[in-house]
């Protein structure tokens, strides 16, 4: 008996907060599939999410203290030949990774064929002028150099097309008729009658520059990339902004510790208020049904088929054992549908549970919260696809390349927030020359799909670090060798004096 209570105990340490977080997702299912019964307005439906929202809140919060202090502490402390061989084999990493679960989604969603039979709305609009391909990457490079600082931290640049009205006046003069000529037999229809029809005005669009809420992640990571290496080749000059920035780390990961406790509770909420939001599920998943499983699919054989094989090859080592230590973080993806918000959890994980290497989980993980979408990019192949197939619109191979470049590029746009997808979609859709507006026929059950293809997100980033560790592990066992030697050779100095008394 003594034994089975120890053996309880020691159970509840490791993986009770790991139980209660899955424990609430099932919770939070079941109480929003009741709710949903009692028909709650809108303004109950906000107050019952709350708690919900103060867990986003509080995870967006740490969001950017984390990334800079980890990216200025990570790489202040790497040689710099370590640190440009971990940023090549990461990046290049990232970029294959991404590929491949878009060859996988177009592979799978050409051997489904989810969008036969599937109806459009008749009454869904076009939305109106969608920016091209070619203003969205230039967006994104934009992006990459925030003009601001300040503002990249609340918000992102982006090109609108403002509406411009010409009237012509020469149009306007030339007015067309149409007559209606009466049935004389029916003397109830009266006289003949007619309808002026005026030419509609030209409308042009001009391209203005203007922002969109949201943190700025891939310029703040840049930034912060940058500062950490030159405060690398600063010597003991960068020492002191280097100790505030491992300072700064150390204490968003303790608050992140003492915020876990609250997480299973916020769960509950959080998606327990979006399935109070969904339409009805009967319909969607008679409307979407093949389309929701052909995505899952791709999901499930990219993650849990395709990365362990990648970790597996590199490492030679079980990835189901170092996946199991990313349970929690994968729970926290599922219930927030972020993978920037899922950060903090991600970095707990990787440290305590699969010990990576503190220095390159702080440069993998920011990196590939920002660039390495997977799911976003096997999602929008997808989707785009099926948009396709749904036109009876045949795709060539031509543009079968033309989606899998564009999804792997824009994918690296969605910066990590709920349902960027979907604002990317546009540049895969208008690559290969499908209505943007269709974006519709998806969105009704893109929110549910959105947690999944966070997961695998979040699952390629961690799986990224562990790689990474194992390939570059000589490299920062010879650059912390020798920079112990060189503390020991150096005379010990204090970067205040002559500042503090």
């Amino acid at each position: 008996m003594p034994l089975a209570l120890a053996y309880v105990k020691d159970y509840c340490k490791r993986n009770g907060l790991l139980t209660l977080s899955v424990f609430a997702v099932v919770t939070g299912c079941v109480l929003g599939f009741i709710l949903r019964s009692f028909n709650l307005s809108t303004q109950a439906k906000i107050y019952f999410s709350f708690p919900g929202e103060l867990l986003m809140r509080m995870l967006k919060m740490l969001i950017l203290p984390l990334i800079t202090s980890s990216l200025m502490s990570g790489l202040s402390a790497m040689d710099t030949k370590a640190s440009g061989r971990l940023g090549v084999l990461t990046i290049t990493y990232y970029l294959w990774t991404t590929f491949i679960a878009v060859i996988v989604g177009i592979v799978l969603v050409i051997i489904v064929h989810p969008g036969t039979g599937s109806e459009k709305d008749s009454h869904h609009s076009h939305s109106g002028p969608v920016m091209t391909s070619a203003d969205a990457l230039l967006d994104l490079i934009r992006n990459m150099i925030p003009s601001n600082l300040i503002e990249a931290t609340f918000q992102q640049y982006r090109t609108d097309l403002v509406p411009i009205v010409q009237n012509n006046d020469a149009k306007v003069s030339q007015a067309n008729y149409v007559y209606v000529m009466p049935d004389y037999h029916n003397p109830r229809l009266g006289h003949p009658v007619f309808l002026e029809i005026t030419p509609a005005p030209d409308i042009k669009y001009k391209i203005v520059p203007s922002t969109s809420k949201g943190m700025n992640v891939l310029g703040i990571v840049i930034f912060s990339a940058t500062m950490g290496l030159l405060l690398g080749k600063m010597g003991e000059r960068g020492t002191p902004l280097v100790n505030v920035c491992q300072c700064i780390n150390e204490c968003v990961m303790k608050i992140i510790n003492a915020a876990m406790w609250y997480f299973p509770f916020g769960i509950v909420f959080l998606v327990a208020g979006k399935i109070l939001d969904m339409h009805d599920p009967a319909h969607l998943g008679e409307k979407l049904g093949m389309y929701f499983i052909t995505v899952l699919c791709g999901l499930f054989v990219h993650g849990l088929i395709l990365l362990p094989l990648f970790y597996f090859f590199f490492t030679r080592k079980n990835p189901f054992t170092f996946i199991r230590g990313l349970l929690q973080a994968l729970v926290i993806a599922l219930a927030t549908s972020s993978s920037s918000a899922t950060l903090p959890i991600t970095m707990k994980c990787l440290l305590e549970n699969c010990g990576v290497d503190r220095q390159i989980a702080r440069f993998v993980l920011p990196v590939g919260a920002t660039i390495n979408m997977d799911g976003t990019a096997l999602y929008e192949a997808v989707a785009a696809i099926f948009i396709a197939q749904v036109n009876e619109y045949d795709l060539d191979f031509g543009q079968l390349v033309t989606i899998s470049i564009t999804a792997t590029a824009a994918s690296i746009g969605a910066a990590g927030i709920p349902q960027a997808g979907l604002v990317t979609m546009v540049i895969v859709l208008t690559s290969v020359g499908l209505p943007p507006a269709d974006i519709s026929l998806i969105v009704a059950i893109d929110w549910v799909l959105d947690r999944f293809r966070t997961m695998i997100n979040v699952l390629g980033d961690a799986l990224a670090a562990g790689i990474m560790a194992h390939i570059c592990k000589k490299d920062f066992d010879k650059s912390a060798t020798a920079a112990s030697a060189i503390s020991k050779i150096l005379p010990k100095s204090n970067p205040f004096a002559g500042i503090y008394p």
